[in-house]
């Protein structure tokens, strides 16, 4: 699969072989294999295909994990811890059209990676990922030394057995905000953070959540852009801005032989019924099943086309992890007023739950 821009992934038929006695196991789920008699006949093996194209199936084999046995949860994503009643939506498995995804395998992924250092970059649903892929890792090598380690830019868990650390750079624009005499300044054109990025492993970026923030949740004042100072402008033009100026830093900054560089796609929300045919519906509160099919009614988002746009324009490799689709079609996934705050949430992902599933791709991603 490489990382270039393209939504396009191998998976090579050694690598699926490794997985055959888990397809063995839950052959009635779907799997590579349908056990009948003392023979076992082969799905199709199909030596690459989109695997962000598909559909949401049953699968009983799942969760991954325990979210109760795991440390790492924030109060925002324990969805069951604070009472969420139900747990079908803990149940289902993605199935790309043409392939299977492999199973997350914990400790597969250590070795891998072994005294590497991966850093989610974004918003609040980075830290939703980084959280999921902590659990993740957790279930898999539960007696490993684990070492914490924060800092005024980033926080840092380290499995020490494996020399492995996932960190989180809290970044809501990816470009900066400076304090300037005028007040909070975002400059579309300005990205220091880059000088520590680029010595990590793998990189993984997320921005889009905070685009369209006005008012009291505002974190800037003026935006500047190509040297003027404005007090607003067009949000998806700064966004496509903003990207672009991470884009040049990609290709200037970042050395492919070092460090692997992944984009997360727009992880949706589910606030308006009519986005998946139910008028009159305001939030994801009464949501138990993800949708049928493989297509959401609404369509992509436009942030979609515009993150699509600029990283085409990047020459050196970087995968995009393409979780929209697959997300939009999770209306039930989201802790709704499941959490500590008793807000009601339809941005973030309970965790266990979809996020499980962002990582079983990007495992796909950095070890295809």
């Amino acid at each position: 699969m490489g990382f270039g821009t393209q939504r396009f992934c191998s998976i090579l038929v050694t690598f699926i072989v490794i997985y055959s006695c888990h397809c063995l196991a839950n052959a009635g789920h779907h799997s590579s294999h349908t056990i009948k008699g003392n023979h076992v006949k082969l799905r199709k093996l199909v030596t690459s295909c989109n695997a962000y194209e598909g559909n949401w199936v049953q699968d009983t084999s799942y969760p991954l994990y325990d979210s109760s046995a795991c440390p790492h949860i924030r109060k925002e994503f324990d969805c069951q811890k604070y009472g969420r009643p139900d747990n079908l939506y803990l149940k289902y498995r993605w199935q790309p059209k043409e392939c299977d995804l492999p199973r997350f395998d914990g400790q597969e992924f250590l070795q891998r990676l072994k005294g590497k250092k991966i850093m989610f970059i974004g918003d609040s649903v980075s830290l939703n990922q980084r959280q999921s892929l902590l659990c993740l890792l957790h279930a898999a090598v539960p007696d490993s030394k684990i070492k914490e380690e924060s800092t005024d830019l980033f926080s840092t868990t380290t499995f020490l057995d494996y020399d492995v650390s996932i960190m989180l750079f809290l970044s809501h624009y990816l470009v900066d905000i400076e304090q300037e005499e005028i007040g909070r300044v975002l400059k579309l054109d300005s990205l220091k953070s880059g000088s520590i990025w680029k010595d990590m492993d793998v990189l993984v970026f997320n921005t889009w959540l905070w685009w369209y923030r006005s008012g009291p949740k505002q974190p800037w004042d003026y935006i500047e852009d190509d040297n003027k100072v404005l007090k607003d402008m067009d949000r998806m033009a700064a966004f496509r801005k903003a990207l672009t100026t991470w884009a040049k830093w990609v290709d200037t900054d970042v050395d492919p032989e070092k460090t692997k560089v992944v984009f997360q796609g727009i992880s949706p929300s589910h606030y308006n019924g009519m986005d998946w045919n139910e008028p009159g519906v305001k939030n994801c509160a009464n949501e138990t099943t993800p949708m049928n099919g493989s297509t959401y009614p609404s369509g992509l988002p436009q942030a979609l086309s515009v993150l699509e746009d600029v990283l085409s324009t990047i020459e050196k490799p970087v995968h995009l992890l393409n979780i929209t689709t697959l997300s939009q079609l999770r209306k039930d996934a989201h802790p709704s007023s499941y959490n500590a705050f008793r807000g009601m949430d339809c941005t973030h992902w309970c965790v266990a739950g979809l996020p499980d599933t962002w990582n079983e791709l990007l495992y796909l991603a950095l070890t295809d």
